[in-house]
């Protein structure tokens, strides 16, 4: 079965690549993505734009909008244009514009939480405009937050609700079903038309660690979740790379997913909501 990864970073982000040497086997670049990626079938990834500068670190108000990937080789992949609130003036809308009408930008990504603002505020309300304008969807960040700096009221899944309402001319994607608040995120999903969720980055570590999480009962209240919203043709895969590796992850997500919802969930459904992805598909 091919599978899209609808969820992954390759950016030149300090935390990222403190992360990918503690996991030890996973090598952060585009070679060794490109590697796991063969190795678990992946025939494609979609990044998250996000950059930092030199000295502040993520979340930063610095970054420019639209920001994008920025390792060395990441050329070869496609990508959501990531979205600064600071910086969301007339000038950096006419970048953004520029941006998304590139082939190679299938998204837009907002930044929950890492940002004081919520999904419903005003502030994005000329990025919504452009989404639907171009028929993009918008993938939220929602749950917890990699870094201590976030604030977790912004991030709640509940926050989607007013947006997806207020906007149902615009497909929106809330990633990693909104974890620890899957309960939430499956109303979401069971609710509104226009909201998915991606599965990504709900276990961080090593494959052994993976293993770890998947006999406990660590994932209960996902498994509960997905039960309760019933809505598997509103999931989609994601890894949240380098966070774990590709393959034990895939093989993760597997097993909460029944199996006749596979192809929906790790590739059709990525279609259907990144349209912009088809002509990169082998």
């Amino acid at each position: 079965m091919k599978i899209i990864d609808a969820h992954m970073h390759l950016s030149n982000i300090q935390s990222f690549i403190d992360t990918a040497d503690k996991l030890s086997k996973v090598h952060y670049s585009a070679e060794g993505l490109a590697k796991e990626y063969r190795e678990a079938n992946v025939v494609l990834g979609i990044g998250m734009g996000l950059e930092e500068t030199e000295k502040n670190g993520f979340p930063d108000r610095k970054t420019i909008t639209p920001m994008g990937l920025d390792m060395p080789g990441q050329t070869s992949f496609v990508y959501c244009a990531g979205i600064n609130p600071y910086d969301l003036g007339a000038e950096a809308l006419g970048r953004l514009e520029e941006t998304v009408l590139k082939p190679g930008v299938v998204g837009i990504k907002i930044y929950l939480g890492y940002y004081p603002f919520y999904a419903y505020d005003s502030v994005y309300e000329p990025v919504y405009k452009l989404a639907a304008k171009y028929q993009l969807p918008v993938v939220f960040h929602t749950g917890d937050t990699y870094s201590q700096r976030g604030l977790l009221k912004y991030s709640h899944p509940l926050t989607i609700d007013e947006a997806a309402v207020a906007y149902q001319d615009v497909q929106f994607v809330m990633a990693h079903f909104g974890d620890p608040w899957t309960l939430t995120g499956a109303e979401l999903i069971y609710k509104n038309p226009n909201v998915y969720a991606d599965l990504s980055g709900l276990v961080v570590g090593t494959e052994e660690e993976l293993l770890k999480r998947e006999k406990g009962r660590y994932l209960d209240h996902l498994r509960h979740a997905l039960e309760f919203a019933d809505s598997y043709h509103k999931l989609i895969f994601g890894t949240d790379w380098p966070l774990a590796p590709v393959a034990p992850y895939v093989r993760l997500i597997k097993k909460l997913i029944p199996e006749e919802f596979h192809q929906q969930v790790f590739y059709d459904t990525a279609i259907k909501v990144f349209p912009k992805i088809k002509p990169y598909i082998n």
